[in-house]
């Protein structure tokens, strides 16, 4: 770019402003159609408005992990239900495991997701809220 500063004419300052109130799916549209109505090229727009798509579609592919750990968020109505799942799944006596239900702690660490998921699924079913990490 250059460092020449360009003035705009009130007519251009009111386009510009109603351009930048658009969505970009809106501004898409719009240079699109200039582009077929008018034959000009919009390739260093297109280039920024594809530059926020490119970083949130950056972000899941980085919280894509290979293991979770499963957390007990609350117990629930059904606590005893919870401390049955929880000592399924961890194969705590039931002292450890109804502490463990109490303190909402970590149920399973590093686990793969098909398993984390699985027990997620398992432990809200008895009725607890449980989050993956």
């Amino acid at each position: 770019m250059s460092d020449t500063t360009i003035e705009l004419s009130k007519e251009e300052k009111a386009l510009i402003d109603a351009l930048e109130k658009l969505n970009i799916v809106s501004l898409n549209n719009v240079v699109k159609y200039m582009e077929q109505v008018y034959g000009i090229s919009a390739a260093a727009p297109v280039a920024v408005a594809a530059a926020p798509a490119a970083a949130g579609a950056a972000v899941p592919a980085a919280e894509e992990k290979s293991a979770y750990n499963v957390k007990i968020k609350n117990a629930g109505d059904k606590k005893i239900a919870v401390i049955k799942v929880v000592r399924e799944v961890t194969q705590l006596g039931l002292g450890e495991a109804k502490t463990l239900v109490d303190s909402c702690g970590m149920v399973k660490e590093n686990a793969p997701k098909a398993e984390a998921e699985d027990i997620k699924k398992k432990l809200q079913e008895a009725g607890a809220e449980v989050e993956l990490l």
